[in-house]
Order: C-alpha cells, then sequence, then structure tokens
C-alpha cells in the first residue's frame, strides 16, 4: 500500500520564527511528506535527487542552529511519549563533553510498522536526521538500533550506511545495532544498557539518558520517525512543518491502521485527523465496529461512537481516557470479544516482562490469570472485582514502564466494555471468544497487509 493523504482540512500555518531556505521546498500542506519518496528506490543519488543534499555540509550555519528550528517547528517525539524534541536536543546539548546520538528503529509494539516502512523505503532521510542531530549536540558517536531479528533490513541499512560512508557524508559514522527481539528491549533505557554491555532491560532511573547514557556521556534518544522529520525541518524550514497539522500539534505522524479495515497499513496523516477519518482514508470498516484500540497495547479502549470525532493528538486523546502512543489505530469489530483479545495481549505483555520486579514477576502473570479466566471462563460472582484488585497492586511500582502500560491497557477495558464484562461476569464466554484473534501478536500468521 502506498502512502496516501487523509483529506484533512488545511490548517493555517501558525507564525512562525526560524526558517531554513531550501531551493526545493515542496507546498507546506502536500502530504504525504515522510513517505513521498516510498515508492521508488532508496539509494543515496536518488534520494539527494528528490531532497537535495545533506543541508549544513558546506559548512557555515552553526549546527546547533537546528536545535532553534526544532523547538520553533514544535516537533514532538514520534516514539509514543510525544516529548518536544528539540528540548531534548537542547538538554543533550548542554551536558558535558562529547555526546551520543541514538535512533530507535526497534519497534516493540506488534501493532506498528511505521518505522520498518520508513527504514526500509527511505533509509536515507533517518540517517539524514541523525548525522544532523549528531552534529546539533555535539556527539561523536551514533547509532541506528533495530531488532537484530530482522536480517533482511540490517543488510539494507549496512548497505546505506556504506553509500554514506564512501560519499563521505557523515563526520559521524552511524554505527548499527541489532537488539534482542522482545517487548521491553526497545524501551530506551533498555537500548543503552544493552549497547553498554548489559542486558537488553529496563533501568532504574535517574539518572536518565540524556544525563548519562551510552558509555557514560549524555545520549539524545530519538525515534527513526523524529529524526526523518528533523532532516525535512533542516531542509525547509519550522514555517513549512507547520503548514500541516494544528497549531498545538504541528505536522504530520505515520500510523498503522489495522483490524476490521478494508486497507490495513502505514498511513501519513496529519496531526489532529480525526480518528474516524483515519479510519475511513484505510478504506473504512470491513464490518460494524464497537471500539477502536488507539496507541498500541500501552494505549486504550475506546468505543467507537466516542472516538470517532476525536482528533489524533496527545492532549484530546488524553483528555478521551486514551493515548496517541506510536500511532496505531486497531478497530475492533462487534462481533469479536474485547475482553478475550485484552486478555491475550496482557498474558503476552506478562512473558514479555524484563522479569526483575515484583509487579512483573508477580503481577502481571495474576492479572494474565485473573483477566484470563473472566474471558474465557467466567460465570462467577467476583470475577471482575479479581482483576480490579490487582491493579493497584501494580501500578507505580515497577522499574519501568511496562507494568502500568498493561494496567493502563485493561483499566481502559472496563470503562469501554462495562457491560461486557458483567456478562462474562454472570454467564460465561461469550460468543465473541470463537472468532480467530485480531490484535496482532508475534508469531502469528502474516496477514495479508500491503506496506507499500
Amino acid at each position: 500500500m502506498t502512502a496516501i493523504q487523509m483529506g484533512t482540512a488545511i490548517v493555517p500555518a501558525a507564525t512562525a520564527t526560524m526558517a531554513v531556505r531550501s531551493p526545493r521546498a515542496p507546498q507546506r500542506t502536500r502530504l504525504p511528506r515522510l513517505l513521498a519518496g516510498a515508492g521508488g528506490p532508496c539509494e543515496l543519488r536518488e534520494h539527494e535527487r528528490r531532497y537535495g543534499p545533506l543541508p549544513g555540509r558546506a559548512g557555515g550555519r552553526r549546527p546547533e542552529r537546528l536545535i532553534d528550528v526544532a523547538e520553533a517547528a514544535g516537533l514532538t517525539g514520534r516514539g509514543g511519549a510525544g516529548f518536544p524534541a528539540g528540548r531534548k536536543m537542547r538538554s543533550v546539548a548542554a551536558g558535558p563533553g562529547r555526546k551520543v546520538v541514538l535512533a530507535n528503529g526497534a519497534e516493540g509494539e506488534p501493532g506498528s510498522r511505521k518505522d520498518w516502512l520508513l527504514l526500509t523505503k527511505v533509509p536515507h532521510l533517518v540517517l539524514d536526521g541523525i548525522t544532523l542531530a549528531a552534529q546539533a549536540v555535539g556527539a561523536d558517536e551514533a547509532y541506528l538500533c533495530v531488532h537484530g531479528n530482522e536480517h533482511v533490513l540490517l543488510d539494507r541499512l549496512g548497505d546505506a550506511v556504506e553509500e554514506r560512508r564512501v560519499a563521505g557524508l557523515d563526520p559521524v559514522p552511524v554505527q548499527l545495532a541489532g537488539l534482542p527481539g522482545r517487548y521491553v528491549a526497545s524501551e530506551q533505557s533498555s537500548i543503552v544498557h544493552y549497547l553498554n554491555e548489559g542486558p537488553a532491560k529496563p533501568t532504574f532511573s535517574p539518572p536518565r539518558p540524556h544525563e548519562r547514557g551510552v558509555h557514560g556521556k549524555p545520549t539524545l534518544v530519538h525515534n527513526v520517525e523524529t529524526l526523518a522529520h528533523l532532516a525535512l525541518i533542516a531542509r525547509y524550514g519550522d514555517r513549512w512543518f507547520r503548514g500541516a497539522g494544528l497549531p498545538s500539534a504541528p505536522g504530520s505522524m505515520l500510523t498503522t491502521v489495522s483490524g476490521a479495515v478494508r486497507r490495513p497499513g502505514v498511513y501519513e496523516i496529519e496531526m489532529g485527523t480525526p480518528i474516524g477519518q483515519v479510519v475511513m482514508g484505510a478504506g473504512g470498516t470491513a464490518e460494524p465496529l464497537q471500539a477502536l484500540l488507539v496507541g498500541g497495547y500501552f494505549g486504550a479502549w475506546l468505543p467507537a461512537e466516542q472516538a470517532w470525532q476525536v482528533p489524533m493528538t496527545h492532549m484530546t486523546l488524553k483528555a478521551a481516557g486514551g493515548a496517541l502512543g506510536a500511532g496505531i489505530v486497531i478497530a475492533l469489530p462487534a462481533m469479536s470479544c474485547p475482553i478475550a483479545e485484552t486478555a491475550r495481549v496482557v498474558r503476552y505483555l506478562a512473558e514479555e516482562s524484563a522479569g526483575q520486579c515484583g509487579p512483573c514477576v508477580l503481577g502481571l502473570p495474576a492479572l494474565a490469570d485473573a483477566l484470563g479466566h473472566l474471558a474465557y471462563s467466567g460465570g462467577r460472582d467476583g470475577a471482575v472485582d479479581d482483576v480490579a484488585a490487582l491493579i493497584p497492586l501494580i501500578e507505580g511500582r515497577g522499574a519501568c514502564r511496562h507494568p502500568d502500560g498493561a494496567t493502563q491497557l485493561v483499566r481502559s477495558l472496563f470503562r469501554a466494555f462495562p457491560a461486557d464484562a458483567h456478562r462474562h461476569q454472570l454467564f460465561g464466554a461469550c460468543e465473541g471468544v470463537r472468532r480467530p484473534p485480531l490484535l496482532p501478536l508475534p508469531g502469528d500468521e502474516e496477514r495479508d497487509w500491503d506496506w507499500g
């Protein structure tokens, strides 16, 4: 599937204070942006023909000026947290000594394929972003991390890095790192720990990576989509970036749409596009819906009628009881069982934990057992209370956010489907548990998705 424009209403660009001139800047509101070159060759020569040379390569511009431009653009992290990208860069740049840039392309969320698509189709856009970020913060090391079992992707990225080495393009060579293929391995402190020759497990903080990360240096950790946006902002400026999206949430983003839609895949949308419009842009619904899972497995269930008009921004989704996360939207059909689907995911999250603190070792397996009983057995008074009683015993007690992400998903289940939970408690499993699972997990049979 090729990237499409979602038809979002054009939002006037917010007033900006910085701009980087480019002789080939595209129209501000035209989409796709990130995926404009996704259908063609990804070799360096074609990349430079399409986007122009790497900005600042000829010198004469303060590298740290890019931080000013990123802040003026309002770019936020596209990996899930949505933290202001320029502010994070400034914190790292202000640290002592030399720095490290770490590009996170290891998608832990099974429902996301946006980073894989970017790295496969437009790797040089991401690599441009890494080099520009390294110059801006004063780094002397740079890493691009993906899962180690993505052998074909690693080979392609290796070819792209070699092209740039031959061309003398990157003053700080980009090193590729293959991480273990586990859910928690893509968390930023897990990656830092792994690059420091430890296990790929989250660590307690502080210190945070921007304070002391890889090899003890201040480390900038950005998602690969964030860095690709940064490469475009460096070419076309903050006003161009703000020509799409909302004044409070500027730019475009990649979203992975799946479930009961006619054309599942990765789409580039303007920030602030209503969820219903995202679903319709993916071909519309394949059958009647009851809810949407937004934000992935650390996100939340939202009833379809509630979610349909909610704009895709961090602020609006949080107000609606959801989360934007990494831009995942999964449409749940009316005939599926949301309790069984959630129980299956919570079991997966329990098995994928770091196994280094009580909430993960004891709490998540107990939560998975209780939720599984409600989904597949039920018929017992108090089954819902058994699940609910475990949540406060797990939340806020872990070394990382992994257990809190799982409990957030379960809390949203009970908010969105109170009647279903009550019926399961009274009468046992519903007919929906007989349907094939909908939510994607590693090891599932490959779905009929066209990733472009």
